[in-house]
């Protein structure tokens, strides 16, 4: 399947580019299960997307258009296969809004030019709220067409079920439920007749050139202008201080005014509202994609949605009653379950050095940071130690094991060349302010070659000032999970 859907895309782009492909590159998964590839020929290039929701590619489709006819800078649909599902959009490049941020923020302030970045994309979102929503067929929208009391509870109850539960704060099922049609029917009480993009934040906000780009937006339905700016100003790792947050909200809210009449009180007052749903619907993905799914880099997010809460809890006075409401978001703030993954700034992090071994039989271990790409090394090469009876029942962690890869075969020059790669890449991702670094070791069995050559990179650079190191030995732990 997954040649014949390579192929597919090739042929997709060499119809549109009138050129072959020389280059063809998966990008990192993302939340999303769409797929993306970086397709490029001699002198184009596109990225080539396959997403077996059709109902979801209908409602991008649409909405692209929408927006391009507005002259908002969203990627371009060179061609579609809407038989295979499959289709090509303008490559924006790698640069988001938040890897630029990451990489520019260099201690708790933010430098004027960041507020500035902010201030072109808040200066192009009424234009998707308010203009090109005049514009727009909501019939397509995708599962909903409006950000309704049904869609606030889909997102209330994921809260509940995968943040809650999986976190292991205690609830009364009843009376949360009770306060979640309170709260929801307070935030109904807002103008919900705009255009809801629904996922506003600063991974889905490309800079080329300078200047902002806009993708992600299949989500879209109507809603309220709150929703997105919520979205925005408390995206949870982009971690805005609230000065930033308090200058850019103003910011907006002249630019509203511009184009509409509001009152400015009642407006600040419910947009608490929104960043509050916002947060609890950020939070269930954070327990879906993390908990549940294992991903780590989703439990990263934790934290920092955790400080937005307790500031929220702090600094704002709700119009209504939701006491049960109230207890959980209390619970979660104390909690010593959450307090555990710690709150790490992007521009303080060390650079994680996850270094593995594993057995070819069980594949290559995936990349659970969500970054994609690092080493994978093969030491099938090497000379076996697993060949011989003396050696079949320990592992490249007992010594006679290592004492035999050292006289009796190429191990040190096998390394001595990765320790230099790993350098290298060390060297360039701590000046460019990446968080992670994956360095596979495989062999037959993952138990000999593999598990010593890790250890070795993991020993090498445990002592690196820059570097975290986390060392695991997948199918070593497979075998001591079977006994």
């Amino acid at each position: 399947m997954a040649d014949t859907k390579k192929q597919d895309i090739i042929a997709l782009f060499q119809q549109w580019a009138g050129e072959n492909v020389i280059s063809f590159v998966p990008l990192p998964p993302s939340g999303s299960y769409r797929e993306y590839y970086r397709v490029q020929g001699a002198t184009k290039s596109a990225l080539g997307v396959y997403n077996a929701d059709k109902k979801e590619n209908l409602a991008f489709f649409c909405f692209t258009e929408a927006f391009r006819n507005e002259g908002l800078p969203v990627p371009e649909i060179y061609l579609r296969d809407d038989i295979k599902d499959l289709y090509l959009i303008q490559d924006l490049g790698d640069e988001t809004l938040f890897s630029w941020l990451t990489a520019n923020r260099k201690s708790d302030d933010y430098p004027a030019n960041i507020i500035a970045v902010y201030k072109k994309v808040i200066d192009l979102l009424p234009r998707f709220q308010i203009n090109a929503a005049k514009n727009i067929d909501y019939s397509v929208c995708y599962p909903r067409a409006r950000f309704d009391k049904q869609s606030m509870m889909w997102d209330l109850n994921y809260f509940k079920y995968y943040f809650l539960k999986l976190a292991k704060v205690p609830f009364d099922e009843q009376a949360l439920e009770s306060d979640f049609h309170t709260f929801t029917d307070y935030l109904l009480q807002a103008d919900c007749n705009f255009f809801l993009y629904r996922d506003f934040q600063s991974r889905n906000i490309m800079l080329k050139d300078d200047e902002p780009w806009f993708i992600d937006y299949q989500g879209g339905r109507q809603g309220s202008l709150m929703y997105d700016l919520a979205s925005l100003l408390f995206d949870a790792k982009a971690d805005l201080p609230q000065n930033a947050r308090t200058e850019l909200l103003h910011y907006y809210l002249d630019k509203v005014k511009e184009q509409i009449s509001i009152n400015e009180p009642e407006f600040i007052q419910m947009f608490f509202g929104y960043v509050l749903i916002r947060i609890l619907q950020a939070m269930g993905a954070y327990g879906f994609r993390g908990f549940y799914e294992k991903k780590e880099h989703f439990l990263k997010s934790i934290p920092y949605a955790v400080e937005n809460l307790a500031w929220l809890l702090n600094a704002v006075a709700f119009p209504v009653k939701v006491p049960a409401l109230l207890e959980v978001l209390h619970q979660i703030v104390e909690s010593p379950v959450l307090k555990q993954y710690g709150v790490q700034h992007e521009y303080s992090y060390k650079l994680q050095l996850s270094v593995n071994s594993f057995s070819y039989k069980h594949g290559i271990p995936e990349d659970e940071s969500g970054n994609g790409g690092g080493f994978v090394f093969d030491c099938r090469a090497i000379h076996n130690p697993g060949r011989y009876a003396q050696y079949k029942m320990l592992t490249g962690n007992d010594e006679p094991v290592q004492k035999f890869l050292l006289e009796e075969s190429d191990v040190a020059k096998f390394l001595e060349g990765i320790y230099s790669l790993i350098e290298q890449s060390v060297t360039v991702y701590t000046a460019r302010k990446f968080t992670h670094l994956m360095v596979n070791f495989g062999c037959t069995g993952g138990q000999h070659r593999s598990v010593y050559c890790a250890n070795m990179v993991a020993a090498k650079f445990k002592n690196h000032p820059e570097v975290q190191v986390t060392l695991r030995h997948r199918s070593l732990e497979k075998m001591q999970n079977k006994r």
